[in-house]
C-alpha cells in the first residue's frame, strides 16, 4: 500500500456493524496488493466501511442491500449539517422512552415515509448508538427490533467525523450504491480491485446476518461463489472475508485460491456463543 494519499484520522466508521472489520484491519491491509492506489476500489458488501475508510480510496464504488444504510452515505455526503443537527437533537432527548418512540416510526408506513431523507438518516444512526449491543436487526417485516441499549454515554453525535466523510465523499470519485453485489461489479476491470463482506455463512444460524428482511442464505453464498470465479477468470483482483466453515473452505477449494486462516474478536452478535475470538477466513484469487 506504498503511496496512497495521507489519511484523515476522522475518517472512520460512523455506526456499529455486525461483523465489522475495525479489529482485523491489519490483516486485511496485509494481503491487499502493493499498488492498491492504481486502482478503482470495488465493495459490493459496504456496511459498516472499515476497509474502505481505512484506505480512502480516491476512486471507489460502494454498494450495500440495505436501503437504509446506504441512505446515511447518502446523506452525509449531500446534507450532512442538517444530519448534525437533527442529531444533536437526538441526543439531548435520548431516553428509553424516546429511543421505542423512534424505533416505531417504521410501524406506520405514512408516518416513515413523511420523514426526510436526514431524519431517516438520523434515525439509523441514533438508533444504532443507542440500541442494545449496537445490532442492526430487523425482523420478517423489514422493521427495526432491537431494544435499548442503556449506555451511560453513548457517541450519539460525533460531528467532527461526519463532516470529515462528507468532505471525502463529496470531493473524491466514490459511487454509492444501493443495490444487488453483482450491479456493483458491472463495470469492473482489470484496473479493478474488489473486496468482498458478504454476511457471514453461519452452518448453525448463530451468527447474526439480519440485515435485510430476506437474508443472505447458502445459495447466496454459492451465487458469490461463482461471481468471484467468474473474475477471478477475468483476471480481476479479488479478496474475500467469510466465516471458517467446512461449507465456505469446500466452495472456494479452487487451487487458484489462497484460504487464510484469522482469529477475529466480535463483540457483536445475535448469540452470545458467537462473540468473543471467532476463527474467519480470507480468500484471495491472485498470487
Amino acid at each position: 500500500m506504498q503511496n496512497m494519499q495521507k489519511k484523515n484520522q476522522y475518517i472512520k466508521p460512523y455506526l456499529k456493524w455486525a461483523g465489522g472489520k475495525r479489529q482485523i484491519l491489519k490483516d486485511i491491509t496485509s494481503y491487499l496488493p502493493q499498488d492498491i492506489h492504481r486502482y478503482t476500489y470495488i465493495e459490493p458488501f459496504l456496511g459498516g466501511g472499515a476497509v474502505f475508510f481505512e484506505l480512502q480510496p480516491k476512486h471507489a464504488i460502494i454498494n450495500d442491500y440495505n436501503s437504509q444504510l446506504i441512505l446515511t452515505y447518502k446523506v452525509i455526503r449531500d446534507n450532512v449539517e442538517e444530519l448534525i443537527r437533527i442529531l444533536e437533537i437526538h441526543k439531548e432527548c435520548n431516553s428509553e422512552d424516546y429511543y421505542y418512540k423512534i424505533r416505531a416510526l417504521d410501524r406506520n408506513i405514512n408516518d416513515f415515509n413523511s420523514l426526510s431523507d436526514a431524519e431517516k438518516a438520523a434515525r439509523l444512526i441514533y438508533l444504532n448508538k443507542t440500541c442494545y449491543n449496537g445490532l442492526y436487526r430487523v425482523n420478517s417485516q423489514g422493521l427495526f427490533n432491537v431494544p435499548y441499549g442503556r449506555y451511560k454515554n453513548p457517541a450519539i453525535c460525533e460531528a467532527q467525523v461526519l463532516r470529515a466523510i462528507s468532505n471525502y465523499l463529496a470531493n473524491n470519485d466514490i459511487i454509492i450504491m444501493n443495490d444487488d453485489f453483482t450491479a456493483a461489479l458491472a463495470n469492473a476491470d482489470c484496473n479493478s480491485f474488489i473486496y468482498f463482506d458478504p454476511p457471514y455463512h453461519s452452518p448453525d444460524n448463530t451468527n447474526f446476518t439480519g440485515y435485510q428482511a430476506d437474508g443472505f442464505d447458502e445459495r447466496e453464498q454459492l451465487r458469490l461463489r461463482n461471481t468471484f470465479v467468474e473474475l477471478t477468470d477475468r483476471g480481476i483482483k479479488c479478496l474475500l472475508s467469510n466465516s471458517d466453515t467446512e461449507f465456505i473452505r469446500e466452495i472456494y477449494s479452487d487451487g487458484r485460491f489462497d484460504i487464510i486462516h484469522i482469529l477475529a474478536r466480535r463483540a457483536i452478535n445475535a448469540d452470545a456463543s458467537g462473540r468473543g475470538a471467532v476463527n474467519e477466513v480470507l480468500i484471495k484469487n491472485w498470487r
